[in-house]
């Protein structure tokens, strides 16, 4: 038994909670937050045995063999790089790090201290989008030409010290869910030949929307990211021979459309609760056979990731003020 533990005890740790709990092999054992009384909160909420009122006191308490980085964006590193350096193993929420100087840090620690790190990039994992990239790969549509992916949500009525509003905390639209259109042009195309971007800023400075596109050899994506309006977020592929679509919200979807020749196909695939248990899954995988990253999103794959969304943000002029 692969034993968890939850390190911030936010909405996302909930939402992983509840999924980590749907998976066979393993069971969450500690929760860690800064607040102690939460910690408990939490851990009575999943049934684990130990709360922790600071990360440090998890990290030390030699209760886990894994653990689940829920914090905002600017800790995610540090707080990898300190469970590591105890000798734990990591799944650490996207994106993995703020720039690609922390992220390069990060897999040098995990090589040296000889434990597994995974950027929790759970749309990899998704069902459907594992089989659309089957599809893709195998040529079922012909020659990728267009791909559209975006991802919007209304937010700008939000705290604005909170953490998609606040500079200081890594707040924007890119790096929460620009990430996911980034992620599946990558997923499906390989990194751009090249990369136009333009963005809008909030009165707080952070990056309100973002469209990107990326060009290929033989294709062009079209990208958007954006916290000032909703979006449809059905993803579009489209190719010489048929086009498929990713039914909304794409990046949690469970189904996709394949329209070929003229004829439309409606494909329902599924997933295993809200779709964290699948990244799980691959987490015991990897445990359980010794490997120290995914093959599915290995540390390349979150590499070029972030090396892309730098492009962006050097592009757009997003800018950190502890950078």
């Amino acid at each position: 038994m692969i034993k968890w533990g939850i390190v911030g005890a936010g909405n996302i740790a909930h939402s992983f909670s509840k999924d980590l709990a749907l998976v066979r092999g393993g069971e969450l054992v500690s929760v860690a937050s800064r607040d102690l009384e939460k910690a408990k909160g939490f851990a009575a909420i999943y049934g684990a045995p130990n709360a922790y009122g600071s990360y440090e006191e998890l990290f030390k308490s030699n209760t886990v063999d894994v653990v689940y980085i829920a914090t905002p964006h600017t800790s995610h590193a540090e707080l990898s790089i300190a469970a590591m350096n105890h000798g734990i193993n990591v799944l650490c929420e996207k994106p993995i790090g703020v720039n690609k100087d922390q992220v390069k840090e990060m897999f040098q620690v995990a090589r040296a201290q000889n434990v597994f790190l995974m950027e929790a990039l759970w749309s990899r994992f998704n069902p459907t989008i594992k089989k659309v990239k089957e599809m893709v790969d195998d040529g079922s549509i012909g020659d990728i030409g267009y791909l559209h992916a975006d991802f919007a949500f209304y937010a700008l009525d939000r705290d604005e010290k909170g953490r998609l509003l606040n500079t200081s905390l890594a707040g924007g639209s890119l790096l929460d869910i620009g990430i996911y259109p980034i992620f599946l042009s990558y997923l499906l195309l390989g990194m751009p030949k090249d990369i136009k971007a333009s963005a809008h800023f909030f009165k707080t400075g952070v990056e309100m929307q973002v469209s990107m596109i990326f060009s290929y050899e033989k294709a062009q994506a079209m990208l958007y990211s954006g916290l000032n309006s909703n979006s449809e977020m059905k993803a579009e592929i489209a190719g010489s021979k048929g086009s498929i679509y990713i039914h909304p919200r794409w990046h949690e979807t469970t189904g996709y459309t394949l329209e070929v020749d003229g004829d439309s196909t409606v494909n329902e695939v599924g997933k295993l609760g809200k779709g964290y248990t699948h990244e799980i899954e691959e987490v015991h995988t990897c445990l359980n056979s010794g490997k120290k990253e995914s093959s599915l999103w290995s540390h390349k794959n979150s590499l070029d990731l972030i090396e892309i969304m730098d492009t962006v943000r050097s592009k757009t002029g997003i800018v950190f003020p502890f950078e």
